[in-house]
């Protein structure tokens, strides 16, 4: 239900509102007439009127087209002052993503959600809780002699995202971790030695952070899932490969979000039960 406004109080609203945009954009009665196309004295007369009248439509609209602003936010009838094109222009950003380890944009990103719950679904194992022999691997191919380097530089926000005050909820398919513990697929070739290294590293640092780090393994069959991040309420974050496609706008982030918690309840391998599943791939490693 609508709640509705004593017109007074709407009009007391719009002339505090009103003189507040043209202050923060510096225009002055005389510029906003201009821009209007009405008299001084009508812009004044919007400011230091008394009562319940409000102006017209259209005078409204002028308004807020001038000053750059929403006419429903003069109104009241919103508390966001941008316009519509604003908002949907702000919604979605396409942002460049580069094939490294927490490059600058992720990590600004994780600092901006620090102490709100990060749900991630990662493209393979999280580089969060990779070994650096895995990482070294990882990124060899692409980075070159760069692999050292770019992995040192990384290292502290590494370090930076396992100590924040976040809670971390990450949701992989079972089938990646068994793929990786046969050296199969993605992972074809890799060092057998490396791989239970890195399953004896994911059975330590998850049970060292618990419950502040959940890992769950749900079954692909049943339920999928592309790369996603979804950093609290603020920001939901897809991964489509050379880019990442960053949604502000609450709608798509309660989406994003409500497909996350499925996965979770979809899980083959709860966070409590992954220790002992880690066992065992070790042992049939």
């Amino acid at each position: 239900m609508i709640e509705k406004t004593d017109k007074r109080l709407r009009a007391d609203l719009f002339r505090v509102r009103l003189g507040d945009a043209m202050r923060e954009r510096n225009v002055n009665q005389s510029a906003l007439a201009r821009r209007v196309g009405v008299d001084r004295s009508t812009i004044s007369q919007l400011l230091k009127g008394q009562g319940a009248r409000l102006p017209n439509a259209q005078v409204v609209g002028e308004c807020a087209a001038a000053l750059g602003i929403s006419a429903d936010w003069l109104l009241g009838l919103t508390d966001r002052p941008e316009t519509a094109a604003d908002i949907l222009a702000t919604s979605l950003s396409l942002t460049e993503a580069p094939r490294a380890l927490v490059d600058e944009q992720i990590f600004q990103w994780h600092k901006e959600a620090a102490g709100y719950k990060i749900r991630h679904v990662p493209t393979s194992l999280p580089d969060m809780l990779k070994t650096r022999a895995l990482l070294e691997w990882e990124y060899a191919p692409h980075l070159g002699r760069s692999t050292d380097q770019a992995i040192g530089a990384s290292e502290d926000r590494l370090a930076w995202m396992r100590g924040t005050q976040s809670d971390y909820e990450i949701a992989l398919p079972v089938h990646e971790l068994t793929s990786f513990a046969r050296g199969q697929g993605y992972y074809s070739g890799l060092d057998i030695g490396l791989r239970q290294a890195q399953l004896d590293n994911l059975l330590e640092v998850t049970q060292q952070l618990y419950p502040r780090l959940r890992l769950y393994l749900y079954d692909a069959r049943r339920v999928y899932s592309a790369p996603v991040t979804i950093f609290g309420p603020l920001l939901a974050v897809i991964y489509i490969g050379r880019n990442y496609m960053a949604f502000r706008d609450t709608e798509r982030v309660q989406a994003l979000t409500s497909h996350f918690d499925h996965l979770v309840r979809e899980a083959a391998v709860s966070a409590r039960e992954l220790p002992d599943f880690l066992r065992e791939l070790r042992a049939g490693s």
